[in-house]
This record gives C-alpha cells, sequence and structure tokens, in this order.
C-alpha cells in the first residue's frame, strides 16, 4: 500500500560566500562572489576573477542557470570569463541566464573578443530595473536600488511564497477521514464532503498559513532606504561592510558603508541575521574592529568568510 506524508520535510534554503574580499583579492578572501543554494536550485551573485576555483573548492556545482551582477565594476563581474570558459571545457549545453542593471549587453559586448562569442551553450542576458521581479515556482527574486557612487546597482531579495498551514493527521483520523486524496485536498484549502454527508471545513483541520523565508543580498552600496525596506524582517542580510568607523568619510567618498552603518541597516530593518562581506584588504586577517562596532548594534552580526555557509531554517521550526 502506497502512503502518503503531508507533513513534508522543510526545504534547505543556504548562502555559501566564494569571495568576500573588496576590490582585489587577498591570500585570504577572494573577491565578490556568492552562492546561493534552495533546494537544490543554485544561483550565483556577482562573479569576481577566480569564482570558477572558488566553486571547485567549496563543492558549489557548475549546473548552474542564473547568475545576479549587483553592478558593473570589475570586481563584481571580472570572472565571467574564466567560468564560462571552464563550462565550455566541461562540454555545458544548458543556457545561462544573466540577470544585471543597466549596461549589461554593453559590458558583455565588450568581452566577446576575449571568448564569449565562442560558447557552446546560450547566455541569455536581462537587464533589470529595481522594482522588477524574476517570478518563480514557489519564490521570487525582487531588484531593489542601491547607491554606489551613481552607478546602476541593484540588490536582490530572495522572498518565498507563504507555505500552507501544518495539517493535523491525528484529528483527521478521530474524525474518520480516511487516508488518501481527502487528505490532500482539505490540506489544499478545499472543504470535503464524507459519505455519511458530514462536510468538513479546511480550517478544522489546517492551522494558519506560515511565513516563508526572505534572504536579501546587496552589492557594494552606502546605507539606503531601499535596502532597509527589502530586507524588512528578513531572515538573513548579506551587506557589504568595506570599512569600520575610522573610514568613515572614506566609505561616504567611495561609496560604500562601514560595519557601523550596516548594521544600522539592520536593526532598522528588523532582520533577524546580519553578514557582513566585502570587507576592505585593511582587514583581512583582523575583523575584530568590524566585528565589535557592528555587534554594538547588532548583536546577531557575523563576519563572512571564505567558503562560510550560511542556512537559513523557518522561524516556526519547521
Amino acid at each position: 500500500m502506497t502512503t502518503t506524508v503531508y507533513s513534508r520535510l522543510p526545504m534547505s534554503l543556504s548562502v555559501q560566500f566564494l569571495g568576500t574580499a573588496a576590490s582585489r583579492p587577498t591570500i585570504e578572501r577572494n573577491v565578490a562572489s556568492l552562492a546561493i543554494v534552495r533546494e537544490g536550485e543554485t544561483f550565483l551573485v556577482d562573479c569576481g576573477e577566480g569564482t570558477q576555483r572558488q566553486m571547485m573548492k567549496y563543492g558549489i556545482s557548475f549546473n548552474f542557470a542564473d547568475l545576479l551582477i549587483t553592478h558593473w565594476h570589475a570586481d563584481h563581474y571580472l570572472g565571467l570569463m574564466g567560468l564560462c570558459r571552464t563550462l565550455v571545457l566541461q562540454d555545458r549545453t544548458e543556457p545561462m541566464r544573466i540577470w544585471a542593471p543597466k549596461g549589461a549587453d554593453r559590458m558583455l559586448k565588450r568581452m566577446d573578443g576575449l571568448g564569449l562569442e565562442r560558447l557552446s551553450f546560450a547566455m541569455e542576458v536581462k537587464e533589470l530595473a529595481p522594482g522588477d521581479i524574476i517570478q518563480r515556482d514557489g519564490y521570487a527574486i525582487k531588484a531593489f536600488n542601491l547607491d554606489h557612487r551613481g552607478a546602476p546597482s541593484l540588490g536582490y531579495a530572495l522572498v518565498e511564497e507563504e507555505r500552507r498551514g501544518r495539517f493535523n493527521p491525528d484529528l483527521a483520523r478521530e474524525l474518520g477521514i480516511p487516508e488518501g486524496p481527502l487528505w490532500g485536498k482539505i490540506h489544499k484549502g478545499q472543504p470535503i464532503t464524507l459519505d455519511d454527508g458530514r462536510t468538513i471545513e479546511p480550517s478544522v483541520l489546517v492551522g494558519p498559513t506560515r511565513a516563508g523565508r526572505t534572504l536579501v543580498v546587496t552589492g557594494d552600496t552606502r546605507p539606503t532606504d531601499a535596502t532597509i525596506e527589502a530586507a524588512r524582517g528578513a531572515d538573513l542580510l548579506v551587506h557589504e561592510a568595506t570599512f569600520a568607523e575610522e573610514e568613515a568619510s572614506r566609505a561616504v567618498e567611495t561609496g560604500h558603508s562601514t560595519a557601523r552603518e550596516a548594521a544600522t541597516v539592520a536593526a532598522s530593518a528588523g532582520v533577524k541575521r546580519l553578514a557582513l562581506t566585502h570587507l576592505s584588504a585593511r582587514y583581512t586577517r583582523d575583523t575584530s574592529d568590524l566585528e565589535r562596532e557592528s555587534r554594538n548594534v547588532f548583536a546577531e552580526t557575523v563576519i563572512a568568510r571564505d567558503g562560510m555557509e550560511i542556512a537559513l531554517g523557518y522561524a516556526d521550526s519547521e
């Protein structure tokens, strides 16, 4: 006899940092890139030089379809050429989608002479504007505006749809509802009628809907209201923190954030956790100043390092 399970295991969602340095790589840190893995589906956000080697090192699958670029500064996209050549050598034929702010077509055409015109797979380039949404089954990726030296710059929020409420199988059995299609029907929100004439409404057996998870990633940016709004109540905010407060004026000058400023964004948005990345080379080995300044404002802060993985659970533990 086949048994249908109605309380499925929770979907996995995690972030793995492939490069956490600002502007240039160091011995300890590569330049900007991270991987998002949701139930086996992989996305890349930014592709600094050497990203393909970082993927190999940390076990990130090359079988991904989507690359999200935050902005067109070299340390965030220069690794695209090497990554694509690696994929060609691996005989890839599946298409790759590149999502990016305005300027994508112009930038990628400049790279044609370096090998992007001889790919073994299709490359679909889609320019996004703030407010654009990539709609997928069960979740959406929403683009929002950043502030980085006037360049078109986007952050991305992965927002899951609400989940069904919990189904009560013990009560269903007590009510004499046979296990099978009727359980599935009522769990989907449809009333059922039993052979004895009783009608059972979904609210009897199914609890209230439950929130999905929200993951927000910025690229290079000053603190912005748009980031606060996109990250409202998020499970994890990944925010750049190029400098400590001692370099606050330089952060303004270069269009970056300090660790304290990133923490202020996290606190204002009411996020659950904050991960700081895109660190200046001066903090490569000693991140204590960044950690102290951020945690004084927002306690649930971690300083990302290459290879670090953060898993996102559900607020209700299921």
